[in-house]
């Protein structure tokens, strides 16, 4: 008997010592055909594009708003405050969940994550609100 196909997509999110850190998260693929295998449809509120230009690098930052991030062309880093980074090249994605603890005033030395632009060409994403 097979099992059920499933996705491991990567999530940046809150610990709960305040600091962003990555998870795999597991995504069943329950929907659609043998041939063309699908999650089950999730609600979103919206998406925005997003393009930065070569040399683009942000200050560390907590996600506002929970998301997707799809990266379209270029490649981009995510740096936590441990010193570890990912690289997402186009066609990956993660979820962006790393949102400030509640009551709690941003100190960048403790929280969020930093984004930087990769390689000779723009960055484009696509973000999609969960």
């Amino acid at each position: 008997m097979d099992s059920m196909p499933f996705l491991l997509l990567a999530e940046l999110y809150t610990d709960t010592d305040g600091r962003a850190k990555f998870r795999d998260i597991k995504t069943d693929l329950s929907e659609g055909s043998p041939a063309a295998r699908l999650s089950p449809l999730a609600q979103s509120s919206g998406h925005q594009f997003r393009m930065s230009p070569v040399g683009f690098k942000s200050n560390f930052h907590c996600t506002t708003t929970p998301q997707w991030l799809i990266v379209l062309q270029g490649a981009m880093e995510i740096g936590l405050q441990d010193g570890s980074s990912r690289i997402f090249k186009a066609g990956q994605s993660f979820y962006s969940n790393d949102t400030l603890p509640p009551g709690a005033e941003f100190d960048a030395q403790l929280h969020g994550h930093w984004s930087r632009q990769v390689g000779d060409e723009p960055l484009v994403t696509m973000f999609v609100r969960a």
